[in-house]
């Protein structure tokens, strides 16, 4: 008997940063039961490289991650998301497509590691690696069959509200 991936859609602007960030760990932590998305209202065009080089270091796959715009998940071909998390203000302000099926759409703004620059733009990442990767872990022990889409709501603002948020400047 084969299980159905719960699906998760990270968004952020660019899409190539912490949204990056996000799907990679979902698909990875969530074992198969979990299934990572992202995109942005302005996609980049490509994933940060540094995003890249962190995914890789902490054994993740990169393979197929690419930075793409949220229209491709809006039609009726795109896969059902169960919630959808905005990871950045800007994308969190935006109106956002109507998605199919009325996911839990929840908020956990994370300031973005890409806007640093130099010595420290690594460590920036690795720690909204570290702030994301919290996040998911205590997402991935919810009872999801057993919560409302409103009380996963609450839960999932409780986790961001709970989790510390990386304090780095760009």
């Amino acid at each position: 008997m084969s299980t159905v991936a719960t699906n998760m859609l990270v968004l952020c602007t660019g899409n190539s940063a912490r949204s990056i960030l996000g799907e990679a760990l979902i698909t990875h932590l969530g074992k198969g039961a979990f299934k990572g998305y992202s995109a942005g209202s302005t996609p980049k065009g490509a994933p940060h490289p540094m995003a890249l080089e962190v995914l890789a270091a902490q054994g993740l796959d990169i393979e197929g991650l690419s930075s793409k715009s949220w229209a491709v998940f809006e039609g009726a071909d795109a896969p059902d998301m169960k919630i959808i998390v905005t990871v950045c203000d800007n994308a969190h302000n935006e109106v956002c497509p109507v998605w199919p099926g009325h996911p839990c759409q929840v908020h956990w703004g994370l300031p973005d590691p890409a806007m640093v620059e130099g010595s420290g733009q690594r460590a920036a990442f690795e720690a909204t690696f570290a702030a994301l990767k919290g996040r998911i872990e205590r997402l991935l022990a919810l009872p999801l069959h057993q919560l409302s889409s409103d009380d996963l709501k609450v839960e999932l603002a409780r986790i961001h509200d709970s989790e510390p948020v990386p304090d780095f400047a760009p």
